[in-house]
Protein backbone atom coordinates (compact mmCIF):
# COMPACT_ATOMS: atom_id res chain seq x y z
CA UNK A 1 0.00 0.00 0.00
CA UNK A 2 3.01 2.31 1.07
CA UNK A 3 3.88 1.66 -2.61
CA UNK A 4 0.94 2.14 -4.31
CA UNK A 5 0.68 5.69 -2.75
CA UNK A 6 4.02 6.78 -3.52
CA UNK A 7 3.90 6.04 -7.37
CA UNK A 8 0.43 7.73 -6.58
CA UNK A 9 1.70 10.69 -5.71
CA UNK A 10 4.60 10.73 -7.99
CA UNK A 11 1.70 10.31 -10.84
CA UNK A 12 -0.19 13.39 -9.07
CA UNK A 13 3.38 15.52 -9.77
CA UNK A 14 3.34 15.06 -13.06
CA UNK A 15 -0.30 15.83 -13.80
CA UNK A 16 0.44 19.08 -12.02
CA UNK A 17 4.08 19.40 -13.64
CA UNK A 18 1.99 18.89 -17.11
CA UNK A 19 -0.37 21.35 -15.36
CA UNK A 20 2.11 23.93 -15.11
CA UNK A 21 4.09 23.70 -18.57
CA UNK A 22 0.46 24.40 -20.29
CA UNK A 23 0.17 27.64 -18.22
CA UNK A 24 3.81 28.49 -19.12
CA UNK A 25 3.00 27.94 -23.41
CA UNK A 26 0.00 29.87 -23.20
CA UNK A 27 1.64 32.51 -20.70
CA UNK A 28 4.33 32.88 -23.35
CA UNK A 29 1.70 33.50 -25.88
CA UNK A 30 0.24 36.15 -23.84
CA UNK A 31 3.23 38.10 -23.23
CA UNK A 32 4.79 38.09 -26.71
CA UNK A 33 2.13 40.14 -27.55
CA UNK A 34 3.58 42.99 -25.94
CA UNK A 35 7.25 41.73 -25.65
CA UNK A 36 9.69 40.82 -28.42
CA UNK A 37 9.86 37.16 -28.95
CA UNK A 38 13.88 36.91 -28.20
CA UNK A 39 13.83 39.31 -25.66
CA UNK A 40 11.24 37.12 -23.73
CA UNK A 41 13.01 33.83 -23.79
CA UNK A 42 16.35 35.77 -23.27
CA UNK A 43 15.09 37.05 -19.63
CA UNK A 44 13.05 34.07 -18.46
CA UNK A 45 15.82 31.61 -19.82
CA UNK A 46 18.53 33.51 -17.55
CA UNK A 47 16.62 33.81 -14.99
CA UNK A 48 15.06 30.44 -14.64
CA UNK A 49 18.97 28.68 -15.22
CA UNK A 50 20.21 31.07 -11.89
CA UNK A 51 17.85 30.50 -9.89
CA UNK A 52 17.69 26.78 -10.25
CA UNK A 53 21.48 26.77 -10.05
CA UNK A 54 20.87 28.66 -6.50
CA UNK A 55 18.38 26.18 -5.53
CA UNK A 56 21.17 23.77 -6.19
CA UNK A 57 24.13 25.33 -4.54
CA UNK A 58 21.76 25.89 -1.50
CA UNK A 59 19.45 22.99 -1.14
CA UNK A 60 18.86 19.45 -1.81
CA UNK A 61 15.25 19.64 -3.77
CA UNK A 62 16.87 19.21 -7.09
CA UNK A 63 19.77 16.62 -5.39
CA UNK A 64 23.31 17.88 -5.26
CA UNK A 65 25.35 20.21 -7.20
CA UNK A 66 28.29 18.80 -9.20
CA UNK A 67 31.56 20.59 -9.86
CA UNK A 68 32.00 21.05 -13.55
CA UNK A 69 35.22 20.23 -15.70
CA UNK A 70 36.50 22.49 -18.45
CA UNK A 71 34.85 20.06 -20.76
CA UNK A 72 31.87 20.01 -19.32
CA UNK A 73 31.13 23.58 -19.43
CA UNK A 74 32.05 23.61 -22.72
CA UNK A 75 30.00 21.48 -23.55
CA UNK A 76 27.17 23.25 -21.89
CA UNK A 77 27.62 25.90 -24.09
CA UNK A 78 27.65 24.21 -27.77
CA UNK A 79 25.80 20.91 -26.83
CA UNK A 80 23.12 22.21 -24.45
CA UNK A 81 22.84 25.81 -24.78
CA UNK A 82 23.21 27.02 -28.03
CA UNK A 83 20.32 24.32 -28.99
CA UNK A 84 18.25 25.24 -26.29
CA UNK A 85 18.22 29.14 -27.41
CA UNK A 86 17.73 28.53 -30.95
CA UNK A 87 14.67 26.38 -29.97
CA UNK A 88 12.98 28.82 -27.79
CA UNK A 89 13.56 31.75 -30.25
CA UNK A 90 11.55 29.56 -32.47
CA UNK A 91 8.86 28.53 -30.05
CA UNK A 92 8.45 32.24 -29.24
CA UNK A 93 7.95 33.16 -32.86
CA UNK A 94 5.56 29.66 -33.19
CA UNK A 95 3.56 30.70 -30.73
CA UNK A 96 2.92 34.47 -31.76
CA UNK A 97 2.37 33.67 -35.27
CA UNK A 98 0.12 30.48 -34.45
CA UNK A 99 -1.90 29.01 -32.21
CA UNK A 100 -0.29 27.59 -28.80
CA UNK A 101 -2.23 24.51 -28.99
CA UNK A 102 -0.49 23.76 -32.62
CA UNK A 103 3.12 24.41 -31.60
CA UNK A 104 2.14 22.14 -28.44
CA UNK A 105 0.93 19.25 -30.50
CA UNK A 106 4.47 19.36 -32.37
CA UNK A 107 6.32 19.35 -29.74
CA UNK A 108 3.91 16.37 -28.69
CA UNK A 109 5.48 14.55 -31.76
CA UNK A 110 9.39 14.81 -30.66
CA UNK A 111 9.25 10.91 -29.57
CA UNK A 112 8.72 9.92 -32.94
CA UNK A 113 11.26 11.83 -34.19
CA UNK A 114 13.73 10.78 -31.75
CA UNK A 115 12.70 7.39 -32.82
CA UNK A 116 13.41 7.80 -36.57
CA UNK A 117 16.80 10.11 -35.84
CA UNK A 118 17.87 6.22 -33.98
CA UNK A 119 18.23 5.17 -37.38
CA UNK A 120 18.01 1.43 -37.74
CA UNK A 121 20.31 1.13 -34.63
CA UNK A 122 19.63 -1.74 -32.49
CA UNK A 123 16.04 -2.64 -34.98
CA UNK A 124 15.11 -6.34 -35.68
CA UNK A 125 12.21 -6.11 -38.73
CA UNK A 126 9.48 -5.57 -36.07
CA UNK A 127 11.02 -2.85 -34.41
CA UNK A 128 11.95 -1.06 -37.47
CA UNK A 129 8.01 -1.51 -38.49
CA UNK A 130 7.05 -0.05 -35.23
CA UNK A 131 9.33 3.08 -35.34
CA UNK A 132 8.39 3.83 -39.22
CA UNK A 133 4.67 3.13 -38.76
CA UNK A 134 5.17 5.62 -35.76
CA UNK A 135 6.31 8.37 -37.91
CA UNK A 136 3.83 7.75 -40.67
CA UNK A 137 1.14 8.38 -37.94
CA UNK A 138 2.77 11.63 -36.76
CA UNK A 139 3.38 12.53 -40.21
CA UNK A 140 -0.19 12.55 -40.74
CA UNK A 141 -1.12 14.28 -37.66
CA UNK A 142 1.48 17.12 -38.78
CA UNK A 143 -0.05 17.23 -42.01
CA UNK A 144 -3.58 17.46 -40.39
CA UNK A 145 -2.34 20.66 -38.51
CA UNK A 146 -0.99 22.29 -41.89
CA UNK A 147 -3.76 21.75 -44.59
CA UNK A 148 -5.38 24.70 -43.69
CA UNK A 149 -2.66 26.69 -43.91
CA UNK A 150 -1.78 25.09 -47.33
CA UNK A 151 -4.88 25.24 -48.61
CA UNK A 152 -7.18 27.68 -47.34
CA UNK A 153 -4.62 30.18 -46.14
CA UNK A 154 -5.86 30.40 -42.40
CA UNK A 155 -3.50 30.87 -40.14
CA UNK A 156 -0.11 31.52 -40.73
CA UNK A 157 2.35 28.93 -42.55
CA UNK A 158 5.77 30.80 -41.18
CA UNK A 159 4.16 29.98 -37.83
CA UNK A 160 3.36 25.55 -38.65
CA UNK A 161 7.08 26.20 -39.78
CA UNK A 162 8.43 27.40 -36.95
CA UNK A 163 6.31 25.22 -34.60
CA UNK A 164 7.27 21.54 -36.56
CA UNK A 165 11.02 23.42 -36.49
CA UNK A 166 10.47 23.38 -32.22
CA UNK A 167 9.69 19.75 -32.06
CA UNK A 168 12.80 18.88 -34.24
CA UNK A 169 14.85 20.94 -32.26
CA UNK A 170 13.53 19.93 -29.26
CA UNK A 171 14.29 16.32 -30.49
CA UNK A 172 18.22 17.35 -31.05
CA UNK A 173 18.16 19.09 -27.24
CA UNK A 174 17.09 16.00 -25.85
CA UNK A 175 19.53 13.99 -27.56
CA UNK A 176 22.17 16.63 -26.34
CA UNK A 177 21.15 15.94 -22.81
CA UNK A 178 21.74 12.15 -23.23
CA UNK A 179 25.40 12.99 -24.18
CA UNK A 180 25.99 15.61 -21.42
CA UNK A 181 23.91 12.94 -18.90
CA UNK A 182 27.13 10.88 -18.66
CA UNK A 183 28.81 14.07 -16.67
CA UNK A 184 26.06 15.42 -14.73
CA UNK A 185 22.84 14.89 -13.66
CA UNK A 186 19.39 16.49 -15.33
CA UNK A 187 18.53 19.22 -13.18
CA UNK A 188 22.39 20.33 -13.25
CA UNK A 189 22.01 20.10 -17.19
CA UNK A 190 18.80 22.10 -17.24
CA UNK A 191 20.41 24.93 -15.25
CA UNK A 192 23.01 25.09 -16.92
CA UNK A 193 21.95 24.83 -20.69
CA UNK A 194 19.04 27.65 -19.47
CA UNK A 195 20.98 30.25 -18.11
CA UNK A 196 23.62 29.54 -21.44
CA UNK A 197 21.25 29.84 -23.49
CA UNK A 198 19.59 33.11 -22.06
CA UNK A 199 23.21 34.64 -22.84
CA UNK A 200 23.63 33.64 -26.16
CA UNK A 201 20.79 35.29 -27.28
CA UNK A 202 21.14 38.55 -25.48
CA UNK A 203 22.71 40.10 -28.32
CA UNK A 204 19.72 39.37 -30.37
CA UNK A 205 17.70 40.28 -27.62
CA UNK A 206 19.03 43.54 -27.01
CA UNK A 207 18.73 44.53 -31.00
CA UNK A 208 15.15 43.21 -30.92
CA UNK A 209 14.15 45.80 -28.43
CA UNK A 210 16.31 48.20 -30.15
CA UNK A 211 14.05 47.87 -33.04
CA UNK A 212 10.85 47.15 -31.71
CA UNK A 213 10.79 48.46 -28.07
CA UNK A 214 9.57 46.71 -25.00
CA UNK A 215 6.68 48.79 -22.95
CA UNK A 216 6.83 47.67 -18.83
CA UNK A 217 3.43 46.38 -18.03
CA UNK A 218 2.81 44.54 -14.92
CA UNK A 219 0.87 41.98 -16.42
CA UNK A 220 3.26 40.51 -18.31
CA UNK A 221 6.07 41.19 -15.92
CA UNK A 222 3.57 38.40 -13.53
CA UNK A 223 3.14 36.01 -16.33
CA UNK A 224 6.70 36.30 -17.14
CA UNK A 225 7.09 35.42 -13.30
CA UNK A 226 5.43 32.42 -13.44
CA UNK A 227 6.90 30.99 -16.66
CA UNK A 228 10.76 31.54 -14.70
CA UNK A 229 9.18 29.78 -11.43
CA UNK A 230 6.08 27.59 -12.45
CA UNK A 231 6.81 26.30 -15.56
CA UNK A 232 10.60 26.50 -15.31
CA UNK A 233 11.74 25.36 -11.58
CA UNK A 234 8.62 23.79 -10.16
CA UNK A 235 7.86 21.88 -13.26
CA UNK A 236 11.26 20.72 -13.79
CA UNK A 237 11.87 19.92 -10.38
CA UNK A 238 9.01 17.59 -10.17
CA UNK A 239 10.24 16.11 -13.73
CA UNK A 240 13.66 15.09 -12.53
CA UNK A 241 12.56 13.99 -9.06
CA UNK A 242 10.01 11.37 -10.96
CA UNK A 243 12.79 10.09 -13.39
CA UNK A 244 14.83 9.38 -9.84
CA UNK A 245 11.81 7.29 -9.39
CA UNK A 246 10.56 6.08 -12.20
CA UNK A 247 11.81 4.91 -16.07
CA UNK A 248 12.26 7.34 -18.67
CA UNK A 249 10.09 6.04 -20.66
CA UNK A 250 6.82 5.92 -17.99
CA UNK A 251 7.92 9.28 -17.29
CA UNK A 252 7.62 10.71 -20.41
CA UNK A 253 4.20 9.22 -21.60
CA UNK A 254 3.24 12.06 -19.58
CA UNK A 255 4.36 14.56 -22.53
CA UNK A 256 1.19 13.09 -24.12
CA UNK A 257 -1.19 15.50 -22.06
CA UNK A 258 1.12 18.62 -22.70
CA UNK A 259 -0.73 19.53 -26.02
CA UNK A 260 -4.28 18.80 -24.25
CA UNK A 261 -2.99 20.97 -21.04
CA UNK A 262 -1.98 23.66 -23.45
CA UNK A 263 -4.93 23.75 -25.84
CA UNK A 264 -7.03 24.37 -22.43
CA UNK A 265 -4.80 27.17 -20.41
CA UNK A 266 -4.95 28.99 -24.25
CA UNK A 267 -9.06 28.62 -24.66
CA UNK A 268 -9.94 29.71 -21.40
CA UNK A 269 -7.61 32.09 -20.17
CA UNK A 270 -6.47 33.59 -24.32
CA UNK A 271 -9.97 32.99 -25.66
CA UNK A 272 -7.83 30.98 -28.65
CA UNK A 273 -10.42 28.62 -30.35
CA UNK A 274 -9.63 25.05 -31.15
CA UNK A 275 -9.04 24.22 -34.81
CA UNK A 276 -11.17 21.45 -36.33
CA UNK A 277 -8.30 20.19 -37.11
CA UNK A 278 -6.44 19.70 -34.12
CA UNK A 279 -8.51 16.98 -32.13
CA UNK A 280 -8.09 14.41 -35.51
CA UNK A 281 -4.49 15.96 -35.25
CA UNK A 282 -3.91 15.15 -31.89
CA UNK A 283 -5.31 11.53 -32.29
CA UNK A 284 -2.57 10.48 -35.15
CA UNK A 285 0.38 11.96 -32.97
CA UNK A 286 -0.79 10.63 -29.84
CA UNK A 287 -1.40 7.26 -31.18
CA UNK A 288 2.22 7.40 -33.12
CA UNK A 289 3.66 8.26 -29.93
CA UNK A 290 2.27 5.50 -27.91
CA UNK A 291 3.28 3.03 -30.91
CA UNK A 292 6.60 4.32 -30.74
CA UNK A 293 7.10 4.05 -27.41
CA UNK A 294 5.31 0.66 -25.69
CA UNK A 295 6.81 -2.00 -25.13
CA UNK A 296 5.18 -4.38 -27.15
CA UNK A 297 7.43 -7.30 -26.67
CA UNK A 298 6.46 -6.79 -23.20
CA UNK A 299 2.65 -6.50 -23.53
CA UNK A 300 2.02 -9.19 -25.77
CA UNK A 301 4.45 -11.70 -24.95
CA UNK A 302 7.65 -12.99 -27.15
CA UNK A 303 4.99 -15.66 -28.89
CA UNK A 304 3.22 -13.05 -30.69
CA UNK A 305 6.17 -10.29 -31.76
CA UNK A 306 8.99 -11.76 -33.92
CA UNK A 307 12.64 -11.10 -33.03
CA UNK A 308 14.21 -11.67 -36.08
Amino acid sequence: MPAQRHRGAIAASLVFAVFLWGGNNAGVKFIVRSWPPIFTGSTRFVLAGLLMLALLRWTTWFGRSVPLTREASRQLWWRGGLVLAVYIACFNWAVQLTAVSHVALYLGASPVWALLWEGRAGGNRFTLFKRYAAALLALAGVITLFWPALREARGSLAGELLGLSCSVLWTNYGRQCRVLGRQLPGAEITAHTMWRAGVLLGPLALLEVAMRGAHWRWDAAGVQAYCIVAGGVMAFGLWNNALRHWKTSEVYLFNNLIPLSSTLWAHFTLGEGITPTFWLAMALIVSGVLLGQTNWERLLGGRWVPTE
